[in-house]
């Protein structure tokens, strides 16, 4: 596709990394962005035609920028994927008229993508819609916060109506778990050393979109652990509806298994009081 190249960051991605660049082939510039896989993410990614580069990790902003600064891409627009992430046929078409029509104020697009889990899209339980900065213009948009991060743009934002295709658990459920309690200790930190000062509830219902639901989560009075703000953030994205699946899915539900950690978080440094601790995952 003419002028649009596709970024993927990998670390150890084998399982995955074939079979994204495969949904990205509509791009004649594929690009993997690789921090030093030990396994064959490198030898799979050149089989299949991309262009690999190599940075040691050290968090998720920081590799993301380097990325769209260090590289020179044959297209003005470059697409962001993760590895475990696949682009459908009418994303790809949406995304060659969105760019041939824009205006040049756009510097970035948003999108939404859905979540599957034993094949099922779970629309109830993944914080859908919650919309990310994939399609941009680099040296017009930074990331920035290490985890969880936050898409800058120097000019508009335009919205896609398609969706990225997510597929979290294609290393298994046990790895899916590890994965997000290395984010859940990122997150502790990250709010225990942040200055909170006061009280900040926004609106909730059912439904609700994820970053105002997150902030008034983290601020709930009174929550001893994690887990105290995870029956919030269960109903707010509709968890129960997905039934068991959607349950299993709910992508704060390791909230219940970091109250261990939270709790020596909070010895640590006595007098914090940061409390409703929510983590959630992209």
């Amino acid at each position: 596709m003419s002028g649009v190249s596709v970024l993927i960051l990998t670390l150890n991605e084998e399982i995955n990394i074939g079979e994204c660049l495969d949904s990205c082939r509509w791009s004649d510039d594929l690009v993997v962005f690789d921090s030093c896989s030990t396994d064959r993410t490198r030898e799979i990614a050149l089989s299949k035609g991309a262009r690999v580069f190599q940075r040691p990790f050290d968090n998720y902003a920081a590799q993301r920028n380097a990325a769209l600064s260090t590289v020179t891409y044959a297209h003005p627009w470059v697409l962001m994927v993760d590895a475990d992430e696949r682009v459908p046929a009418d994303l790809a078409a949406e995304i060659a008229d969105s760019v041939r029509s824009v205006n040049d104020r756009v510097v970035m697009f948003r999108m939404r993508r859905k979540d599957f889990f034993l094949g099922k899209w779970l629309k109830r339980s993944s914080g859908y819609p919650t919309w990310f900065g994939r399609l941009v213009v680099p040296g017009r948009v930074h990331v920035q916060r290490e985890y969880n991060e936050e898409y800058i743009a120097d000019g508009d934002v335009a919205h896609l109506k398609t969706h990225l295709h997510h597929l979290p658990f294609n290393k298994g459920i046990d790895y899916w778990y590890q994965r997000h309690n290395r984010y859940s200790h990122i997150e502790a930190v990250f709010i225990k050393n942040a200055q909170r000062s006061r009280l900040l509830v926004q609106p909730i219902r059912r439904g609700c979109h994820r970053a105002p639901t997150k902030a008034s989560a983290d601020r709930l009075p009174d929550a001893d652990a994690p887990s105290d703000g995870f029956y919030l953030l269960i109903y707010c994205s509709n968890g129960v509806f997905g039934r068991a699946g959607g349950i299993l899915f709910q992508p704060d539900a390791r909230s219940l298994r970091i109250d261990d950690r939270f709790e020596d978080h909070r010895a640590q440094t006595p007098g914090t009081g940061f409390a409703g601790l929510m983590i959630l995952a992209h």
